[in-house]
């Protein structure tokens, strides 16, 4: 199931997402549920828009964080196996950073070397704490594409991330919530980031050096995950400077297209 969040008119709606290849009744349209799916059950209402017709934003607003993992990808040769006294590098985002489909990156006025980062991110469904490996899938809701900004001029030795990566505009999502993914098929997805038209990000979730599991199990021995919260997988090599003008296309196989165009802090 896909599960958007989006505008009709000056109302924010949620829903179940139909495409196309999909060869169901209706072709690229939403179907309205009740509520918030990430706050409890929800029913469909009857309600029906064209995708065309609907304004996509966010999937989902953290209620309390964004977490990410930094130089988690492997480019080549074989991925090394975690031995039991291994970290990964992490970071935490403001939900401030958020933003959906089609809404600006902002480039901001203090920033001279902005970059962008294609990512899948896996959204918790539940409040948990202590998640062993194999119980994982039970505390994920789904899986949706991301682009971790970062203002790199701000990463400097001994300090933390979290200026760098927490400009607002700074965490697109989008376009939807996929929750009828494995976490095998999830840590095997085609990941792809453009730059206007030019390829600049390939890799695959495999080349993970921390598998999706692995992720959520090790946060979770940190910190308590929350439902909405957001974990930001990692990215592939060839990140690279944005500039106000372009725009940064982020395709995740199996879930969809996310693209962002890229401006300049007003003045």
């Amino acid at each position: 199931m896909r599960i958007a969040r989006y505008a009709v008119g000056d109302q924010i709606h949620y829903g179940t997402v139909e495409l196309e290849a999909d060869g169901g009744q209706f072709p690229d349209s939403v179907a309205d549920l009740t509520g918030d799916p990430m706050v409890g059950p929800v029913n469909l209402t009857g309600g029906r828009h064209a995708l065309a017709d609907v304004r996509l934003l966010a999937p989902v607003i953290p209620r309390s964080k964004v977490v990410g993992l930094a130089h988690n990808y492997v480019a080549e040769g074989p991925v090394p196996e975690l031995g039991p006294d291994a970290h990964p590098e992490v970071f935490l985002k403001p939900n401030t950073s958020v933003i959906g489909p089609d809404e600006p990156i902002v480039v901001p006025a203090l920033s001279h070397d902005t970059g962008l980062e294609g990512e899948v991110a896996v959204v918790i469904a539940r409040i948990c704490r202590h998640v062993p490996l194999e119980r994982v899938p039970e505390v994920i809701f789904g899986y949706t594409v991301a682009n971790d900004v970062t203002a790199r001029d701000f990463i400097r030795p001994g300090e933390p991330w979290g200026i760098a990566k927490g400009f607002d505009a700074f965490t697109p999502l989008g376009p939807w919530l996929v929750t009828h993914l494995s976490l095998e098929e999830a840590e095997n997805l085609e990941l792809t980031t453009r730059l206007d038209d030019e390829v600049v990000q390939q890799g695959t979730t495999k080349r993970l050096r921390w598998p999706i599991a692995r992720q959520i199990a090790y946060l979770s021995e940190v910190m308590t995950l929350l439902p909405g919260d957001v974990v930001l997988t990692g990215t592939p090599a060839g990140a690279c400077a944005i500039a106000p003008g372009q725009t940064v296309t982020v395709e995740a196989a199996e879930i969809g297209t996310l693209a962002n165009p890229v401006v300049a802090e007003a003045a």
